[in-house]
């Protein structure tokens, strides 16, 4: 049973609809759940790992909480995954990471100072099909655009 919720999940994640109404609700209700469970319950990662990002806006440098699925990798480093739930354009998150690298993500209930790095080349391809492999819906949404989903990879910013 619980493979046929995995497969449904992935074929209605990847449908026109859900790209249409996904990006405004989501991220608001695991917004709010994750705020009133004090960083324990971000109600996306039952499909997918997520953080919450926390990055200095591109052009205010003001501070944005946004919430992402991710790929853990081993090792402790996170991918990202710039999907924008296949549509148009790269989503904002991205432009802040490219312009101010230095963030926060809270995983699993923890806060953890990273560092985020554009993945290019060989490495993003690398990653891509690590990415494909783990969410086949990923495909779908590259499909959909004419840009390249950028990837980042996270590593955990040393303390001291």
């Amino acid at each position: 049973m619980a493979g046929y919720g995995v497969k449904l999940v992935r074929k209605v994640s990847s449908t026109r609809a859900f790209a249409k109404v996904a990006p405004h609700v989501i991220p608001a209700f695991d917004r709010t759940v994750h705020r009133l469970t004090r960083g324990k319950v971000l109600p996306s990662a039952r499909m997918l790992p997520g953080v919450i990002l926390t990055a200095r806006g591109a052009r205010s440098g003001l501070l944005r909480r946004t919430p992402l699925a991710c790929m853990p990798e081993d090792g402790g480093t996170w991918i990202l995954i710039g999907s924008n739930f296949g549509r148009p354009g790269h989503p904002v998150w991205t432009t802040n990471l490219l312009k101010h690298p230095e963030a926060e993500i809270s995983w699993r209930g923890r806060d953890i100072d990273v560092r985020a790095r554009l993945l290019e080349g060989a490495e993003r391809e690398a990653a891509w099909a690590a990415v494909l492999a783990f969410w086949p819906p990923y495909a779908t949404y590259q499909s959909r655009v004419d840009r390249e989903i950028r990837l980042f990879r996270l590593h955990r910013v040393e303390e001291g």
